[in-house]
């Protein structure tokens, strides 16, 4: 195999068009794939970490810019931007990014897995529930409701979610819901962790505040247990 560039920016068709993303390989220059679903910000320094230290557990990692190069730390003007990307285009451009994900000579896995952050959260469902058998892990942390699914019956990704109580953006008892939709629709191996924190708890550049190294370090743990078990 021709020697890899660990990290870089990537160029590749989607939607019928020009899509832009992340690219954070393993050292070795081979691994499993997994997407990276941004949050609201855009594809930040924080999800680029993300990519990284997914690269730095062996995936080949894979995250998407659904803003166009976008980013922000503005609370309105992220929700702004967000409402400007309808749910299916979005979707669409997933679709794209794990397919060119999956023909990398770097992939050595069959499926991908999806692992998404606030609105991303949505995204991996959707992803999930539109791709079927090429999405065999689902990682949402918590969401905003954004690009949820209305069904699972699609769905045959295992799927962990990673939910706060104090959520004020995406309440547990919505997430509870949810987890249930998914178990009852899709049949799928579904588990949801809830944590005592508040929204985007994983964020360690969170503008809000509410990063918690405990709880975030907990469910990363978790969810890299996870990918292992479920892509292949």
């Amino acid at each position: 195999m021709a020697e890899q560039t660990p990290h870089q920016n990537v160029t590749f068709q989607s939607a019928g068009r020009e899509a832009h993303g992340y690219l954070a390989v393993p050292e070795d220059g081979q691994g499993p794939g997994v997407i990276v679903v941004q949050e609201w910000w855009g594809l930040t320094d924080h999800i680029r970490d993300v990519a990284d230290r997914l690269a730095a557990e062996g995936y080949v990692a894979l995250a998407p810019d659904l803003f166009g190069g976008r980013t922000t730390h503005d609370a309105d003007e992220a929700g702004q931007m967000m409402s400007e990307l309808p749910a299916e285009e979005g979707a669409r451009l997933l679709a794209g990014a794990t397919d060119y994900l999956l023909g990398r000579e770097e992939v050595a896995s069959r499926t991908v897995g999806a692992i998404g952050f606030c609105m991303g959260g949505g995204f991996v469902l959707a992803l999930a529930a539109q791709q079927g058998e090429k999405v065999s892990a689902a990682v949402p942390f918590y969401g905003v409701g954004q690009a949820v699914p209305d069904s699972y019956e699609d769905l045959t990704a295992a799927v962990q979610g990673h939910y706060a109580l104090q959520d004020q953006m995406y309440p547990a008892d919505a997430a509870r819901e949810q987890e249930r939709q998914i178990r009852e629709e899709s049949g799928a191996d579904v588990v949801f962790h809830y944590y005592d924190a508040g929204h985007a708890f994983h964020n360690d550049e969170n503008t809000a505040g509410n990063y918690s190294r405990e709880h975030a370090e907990l469910a990363w743990d978790r969810a890299i247990s996870f990918l292992r078990a479920h892509v292949k």
